[in-house]
C-alpha cells in the first residue's frame, strides 16, 4: 500500500514538473480533468487567499486555461516538494514492511520498486 502511494505521490508531481516527451503525458493533465491531487490541496491549504482561489477556480471548471498561474502558485507555497517528501515517507514505511519478508530475489525486487518509486522522472 505504501508503495503505491508513494508511486502516485509522484505520479501526481510529474503532472506539474515532469517533461511531456519524457513522461507520455502533457503538464497539468490531471487539472484538466478536475482531479484536486496533493499538489493542489497544498496551495489550497498553504497558499495565498488568492492562490487557493485560482486553485479552487480551476479545479471546479477543469481545463487549463490558468495553467500558468497555477504551476506558479505551486512552486511559490513549495507543493511539489512537500509531495515528495511525502512520497519518500511512504517508501520509507514499504521499505520496513519488506524488509520484514525473508530474503529472496522477490525482497530484493520491491526493495529496488520502492527506491525507484520516487526517483523516477516518467
Amino acid at each position: 500500500m505504501h508503495l503505491g502511494t508513494a508511486f502516485q505521490l509522484v505520479d501526481d508531481v510529474l503532472d506539474y514538473s515532469g517533461d511531456a516527451a519524457h513522461t507520455g503525458k502533457n503538464l497539468g493533465d490531471d487539472l484538466k480533468q478536475g482531479k484536486p491531487t496533493l499538489p493542489l490541496i497544498h496551495v489550497l491549504q498553504r497558499g495565498s487567499a488568492e492562490q487557493a482561489a485560482l486553485v479552487r477556480s480551476a479545479i471546479e471548471g477543469g481545463g487549463r486555461e490558468n495553467f500558468g498561474a497555477v504551476l506558479e502558485a505551486i512552486r511559490a507555497t513549495g507543493a511539489l516538494e512537500y509531495v515528495r517528501n511525502m512520497a519518500k515517507d511512504e517508501v520509507r514505511l514499504a521499505r520496513e514492511a519488506i524488509s520484514a519478508l525473508s530474503n529472496s530475489s522477490y525482497r530484493d525486487s520491491l526493495l529496488e520498486l520502492s527506491a525507484f518509486a520516487v526517483e523516477r522522472d516518467y
